[in-house]
């Protein structure tokens, strides 16, 4: 197990570039299984979950040509299905969240798929039924053997069109029903669809492959179905939980960023979120800069009461970056509310904000209320470990500003979602070992 010794209380200057966005990158990489031809992606991130969803599909038989640092040409002309059998596959995709993706384009082309019970963070239920419940609309059936070492089986021989309402707008429910749905027979209306940047941008892709889809950017995507679908060309958007990561900790740090080529029409309403933190930015551009700030002030309703940031499906705030903004508010001036809706356990790492000094009232798993050192007490330096991606960064973002040297265990968490993230702070001006 890696840990990160951080020496805190060092002021970053300096330009950083965002990573390619991991939580698109895992759809769009699966969505290569979709046709015999060559598929180029650019601005894929060097990150633990995208390096092993790489290597399992080379272990199914895709070919794989690296073009550049960021960019790879994939080839699916001669998959091997067996490999799904194998104690090899069951090992690999387990460890990997992600791999549920590969359903819907296994389904779509091969008309049937075998996936494991998927790993991935500890951060409270992370249910599977929407992709299930969707696949099931289109026609296809499954089982699941807890003796054949858990495995889910499905079967798609005939993929029909049809009209469904997702239970919830999962981003990666909608992806992988979509993926399957494209070359089913017929017409299929998913209502209630994630419209999230990375579903927007698969659409894309797809469509550039030659499928016919419509809606693209609302909660209703109509999709015709075609025979087959041709290569293509696709580049990434930058992560938006890294340039909202970036905010938070020059605001924390009370250090002068320049965050790069953020595209920042795609960003929702991050920025307004930090914004309402007090944290100052200006646009230039497509880049982000954050100046040195002494002290920054929560902002209250217009009737006085207490800010309440809460996490809701895409047009709202991303679940992912709610750590990050509890994090960046225990030394504003004021008091938040941070309501996390989705996830039961996510919340939990507070207590080792507490122990380093910061006022949190951990209401139930689901909200916690910040109140704001203002920058008269540091938070102080400790021994801790990472229980996830965002909550491993919102640590090492509290380390950053402490008091003192502190260690973070268990790395592995913040690898999986941050590239070489320890090297390119360091650049800037930050003090971190890895251990």
């Amino acid at each position: 197990m890696a840990s990160f010794k951080i020496t805190g209380d060092r002021r970053l200057k300096g330009e950083i570039v965002p990573q390619g966005a991991k939580n698109e990158a895992l759809q769009i990489i699966c969505a290569v299984l979709l046709t015999k031809e060559p598929v180029t992606i650019h601005n894929i991130p060097n990150i633990r979950d995208v390096n092993q969803l790489i290597n399992l599909l080379g272990d199914l038989g895709v070919r794989r040509t690296r073009l550049s640092e960021t960019s790879i040409r994939f080839e699916a002309d001669d998959i091997n299905l067996d490999y799904l059998e194998s104690d090899s596959f069951r090992q690999k995709a387990a460890a990997l969240r992600g791999s549920v993706m590969l359903l819907g384009p296994m389904l779509a082309r091969f008309r049937k798929g075998r996936i494991p019970r998927p790993g991935g963070d500890k951060i409270g239920r992370r249910r599977l039924d929407t992709h299930f419940l969707g696949f099931e609309k289109l026609g296809a059936t499954f089982s699941y053997d807890e003796e054949d070492g858990g495995f889910y089986r499905v079967d798609a021989a005939n993929l029909k069109g049809t009209y469904m309402l997702l239970d919830e707008a999962s981003v990666t429910g909608t992806a992988n029903v979509l993926m399957a749905a494209v070359m089913a027979e017929g017409t299929t209306t998913i209502y209630n669809a994630a419209c999230e940047p990375y579903l927007q941008q698969l659409c894309k892709m797809l469509n550039r492959m030659g499928a016919k889809i419509s809606g693209i950017a609302s909660n209703m995507l109509i999709v015709e179905g075609v025979s087959e679908l041709k290569g293509t060309e696709h580049t990434m958007l930058p992560d938006m939980i890294e340039i909202g990561s970036f905010i938070g900790l020059a605001a924390m740090t009370q250090s002068e960023i320049t965050i790069k080529d953020c595209q920042i029409p795609e960003l929702g309403i991050i920025p307004d979120v930090f914004q309402r933190l007090g944290i100052k930015m200006e646009f230039r551009g497509d880049d982000i800069f954050i100046p040195a700030q002494e002290r920054y002030r929560i902002e209250n309703y217009l009737d006085g009461s207490t800010l309440s940031v809460a996490d809701a499906p895409w047009p709202g705030f991303t679940p992912d970056l709610l750590s990050i903004v509890l994090v960046t508010a225990t030394q504003a001036q004021g008091t938040v509310l941070i309501h996390q809706k989705m996830f039961e356990s996510r919340l939990f790492f507070v207590d080792k904000l507490i122990e380093m000094g910061a006022q949190i009232i951990l209401c139930d798993p689901h909200r916690a209320t910040v109140i704001g050192h203002n920058r008269e007490t540091q938070l102080r330096g400790i021994r801790m470990t990472s229980p996830d991606i965002r909550a491993g960064v919102a640590l090492l973002i509290a380390a950053m500003s402490a008091k003192g040297v502190s260690i973070i265990d268990n790395i592995e968490q913040i690898d999986r979602g941050y590239q070489n993230i320890d090297t390119r702070l360091n650049a800037i001006g930050a003090e971190i070992v890895r251990l």
